[in-house]
């Protein structure tokens, strides 16, 4: 019983301290509320995040902010054709010892070794860099030499894209655009947001964010959102809606017609992980439907391939998934 009141006092200190992450970033990033929410469920979930959005529209500045409201160690990697996997993960060194002249190994760390990575255009470097990174994502591990090095916790990587210039990418196949929780748009601020942007930016005086969590207190709200529970109806939905998007058996017409493959069933566990952090964020103590409506966007877009007839008549995934919560019945 005990454990249970400590565990209301965490959900409840843990929505303050969102309130309060939310207001420091306010501070610097005008308006995207939505994408910093959804930043913020993926890491209390322990996911990652794919951000895709043209240049120019804050995406590191909000990435940095979101590190230093979070007392987190920030790294930012730029991926270029020419840069290696050992220019990520780390490379050995040899290293002479002064007074007896013994020449050793050492191994330095790369910018992987931090809380928060910001992989800044990703599908600008070749597979075998990006899948450094994406086995890092994955094990939470660095293998260099033989020896394997454990990565600090928290560790959220968040990679970027631009949708615009596609000439001399390498897109991300699509079993390692599975391993991302979220695909998030980026678009562009409104007319008065960008006023006010262009008003804040302009001047001398530049917004101090305070530090709001360490990270061990991350790791314990990380625990907190396993730990809370989810009714069966709401399970069914997350279960019904993940296999809606595959075009054999049950699925709605438009899936038949333009999906070639759909998702798998690492999209119901994240559409249920993404939910929890969702009621969590607002201090509810269990996630409703609702919560899987406003996450399956984010969870699914990237997890459906679509087919040549797509294609031909310009059909997109978010048509298909918007579609889909109409057509699947609670």
């Amino acid at each position: 019983m005990e454990n249970k009141d400590r565990d209301l006092e965490l959900l409840e200190s843990f929505a303050t301290a969102i309130k309060k992450i939310q207001d420091e970033v306010a501070k610097v990033i005008v308006g995207q509320k939505e994408i910093i929410n959804q930043l913020l469920i993926a890491l209390f979930s322990r996911g990652n995040c794919l951000l895709i959005g043209v240049p120019g529209l804050a995406k590191t500045l909000m990435i940095r902010t979101l590190a230093s409201a979070l007392d987190l160690k920030f790294s930012r990697i730029q991926f270029t054709p020419d840069l290696m996997p050992s220019d990520i993960t780390g490379t050995e060194i040899i290293e002479e010892n002064i007074t007896t002249g013994e020449k050793s190994f050492k191994f330095v760390k790369g910018p992987i070794f931090a809380n928060i990575i910001l992989a800044d255009e990703i599908n600008r470097t070749p597979p075998k860099t990006q899948s450094a990174l994406l086995e890092a994502m994955q094990e939470h591990e660095v293998t260099a030499a033989g020896v394997t090095y454990k990565l600090a916790e928290p560790f959220f990587v968040l990679a970027t894209q631009n949708p615009i210039e596609q000439e001399g990418t390498y897109p991300l196949p699509e079993a390692q655009l599975d391993r991302f929780m979220f695909n998030l748009w980026l678009d562009y601020p409104s007319f008065d947001e960008e006023v006010e942007i262009v008003n804040s930016t302009t001047t001398a005086h530049t917004p101090k964010v305070s530090k709001v969590l360490t990270a061990q207190e991350i790791i314990e709200f990380q625990d907190l959102v396993r730990k809370i529970p989810v009714a069966p109806n709401v399970v069914n939905y997350a279960v019904q809606l993940a296999r809606a998007t595959r075009p054999n058996g049950e699925a709605p017409k438009i899936v038949k017609d333009y999906v070639r493959y759909g998702a798998g069933p690492r999209a119901s566990q994240f559409l249920i992980l993404g939910a929890k952090a969702r009621a969590a964020l607002t201090g509810r103590f269990t996630p409703e439907i609702e919560d899987i409506k406003a996450v399956a966007l984010p969870v699914l877009r990237h997890r459906i391939v679509t087919n040549f007839n797509a294609e031909a008549e310009n059909v997109s995934p978010v048509q298909i998934i918007e579609k889909i919560l109409e057509e699947v019945k609670i």
